[in-house]
C-alpha cells in the first residue's frame, strides 16, 4: 500500500487529503495548523477531517525541527503532500519520501508564485487562474509541474469565489495526477522561472483604497479582499467606510482630480480619479452595515471628497 504524510491546511487541504483518502492512500501522518486567535474561520478542518479516519494529527510550531523530522522519516513515507500548508519546509524534510514530495499551489504556475495567489490575481484583473500539482524544492513553488487545472475568473467574482472554484480544480488536479504517481509513471516539467513572479503576503491595511486609481484597478481591489477577507475601506466625512462588493458603472468616463461619491434613493456612485464610475452596492460606514440607499438617507447626496 502507498503511505503519505500530508501536510494540509484549509479547503485545499481537506479536499485534496479526501482524493488520497479515496484512493487507499495509507496516510500515516497529517500535520496541520491550529485555527489563530482572532481569525476568521471561513474554511473547513483538515484536523477535524483527519479525526474522522482515526489519523494521527499533530501541529507542529516548526516541522523542520531535528525531533520531527525523525518522526516523520520513522514513518517511512513513500509521498510527502503539501496542500495549502503554510510552513515551508525544508531540504530535510523534502528528502524523505523515496517517491517524492508534492506541493498544490493555487495559481497556474509560474503565474502568482509566493502567498495568497488568488488574491493577487484578483487585484491584477486575471480572467483565469487555477491549481498547480508540483514537486517540492527549498525555493517555493519552483518544482517541476505535474498537472494544471485552470478556472475563469469571471469580473465581478470575489477572491473567496474564486478560492471555491481554486479548490475545486484542486481536487480535479489531484484525482487526475494520482494514479499515475502511484504508479510511478508520472512525468514533471520544469517551470521556466522567468516567466510570471513571485508575490508576498498581504495585510489588512492594504485594503485602503486609492481613489486617484481607476475605476476597474478599485473594483479589483475590493472583489480581492472582500469578506471574509478584511475588505476595502475608505473614509467619508471623516468616518470610516468599508466598501465590501461594487460593479463597474462603466470605464470610459474621464479622469478627475477630484474623485467624489455621489448618493441618490437608488444607489452610490464614485467618479474616480483615474477614470470610470464605480456603483457601491454593500457598505458598512463606521462598523455598521447599511444599503447604499441608507447611506443616502443619512448623509444625504454629496458630492462627498474621497
Amino acid at each position: 500500500m502507498t503511505r503519505a504524510v500530508v501536510f494540509a491546511y484549509h479547503d485545499v487541504g481537506v479536499r485534496c487529503l479526501s482524493v488520497l483518502l479515496d484512493a487507499g492512500v495509507d496516510v500515516a501522518l497529517v500535520v496541520t495548523h491550529l485555527d489563530a486567535p482572532g481569525d476568521t474561520i471561513w474554511f473547513d478542518s483538515v484536523a477535524a477531517l483527519a479525526a474522522r479516519y482515526d489519523i494521527p494529527t499533530v501541529t507542529p510550531d516548526d516541522p523542520n525541527t531535528a525531533e520531527f523530522v525523525a518522526q516523520v522519516t520513522a514513518l517511512v513515507p513513500d509521498f510527502l503532500f503539501s496542500f495549502y500548508y503554510k510552513l515551508m519546509l525544508k531540504a530535510p524534510l523534502l528528502q524523505i519520501p523515496r517517491r517524492g514530495a508534492y506541493n498544490m499551489h493555487g495559481s497556474l504556475l509560474p503565474q502568482y508564485r509566493g502567498r495568497v495567489p488568488v488574491n493577487w490575481a484578483v487585484i491584477h484583473g486575471e480572467r483565469e487562474t487555477g491549481a498547480t500539482l508540483h514537486t517540492m524544492t527549498e525555493k517555493p513553488d519552483a518544482g517541476a509541474i505535474v498537472a494544471q487545472q485552470a478556472v475563469p475568473i469571471l469580473r465581478d467574482d470575489t477572491a473567496a469565489e474564486v478560492m471555491r472554484k481554486v479548490t475545486c480544480a484542486a481536487e480535479i488536479t489531484l484525482h487526475r495526477a494520482l494514479p499515475a504517481l502511484i504508479a510511478g509513471t508520472a512525468s514533471a516539467i520544469p517551470q521556466d522561472l522567468t516567466q510570471g513572479g513571485y508575490f508576498g503576503g498581504r495585510r489588512a491595511e492594504q485594503g485602503r483604497i486609492d481613489w486617484s486609481q481607476s475605476a476597474s484597478a478599485i473594483h479589483n481591489l475590493i472583489r480581492a479582499v472582500a469578506p471574509p477577507y478584511p475588505g476595502a475601506f475608505t473614509e467619508v466625512t471623516g468616518k470610516p467606510l468599508r466598501i465590501l462588493r461594487s460593479r463597474l458603472r462603466d470605464e470610459t468616463s474621464p479622469a478627475t482630480v477630484a474623485p467624489a461619491l455621489y448618493c441618490t434613493p437608488t444607489g452610490c456612485q464614485v467618479a474616480c480619479g483615474g477614470g470610470g464610475t464605480l456603483q457601491l452596492l454593500e457598505l458598512e460606514l463606521d462598523g455598521v452595515a447599511l444599503t447604499p440607499a441608507a447611506l443616502y438617507q443619512g448623509m444625504g447626496a454629496g458630492p462627498f471628497a474621497l
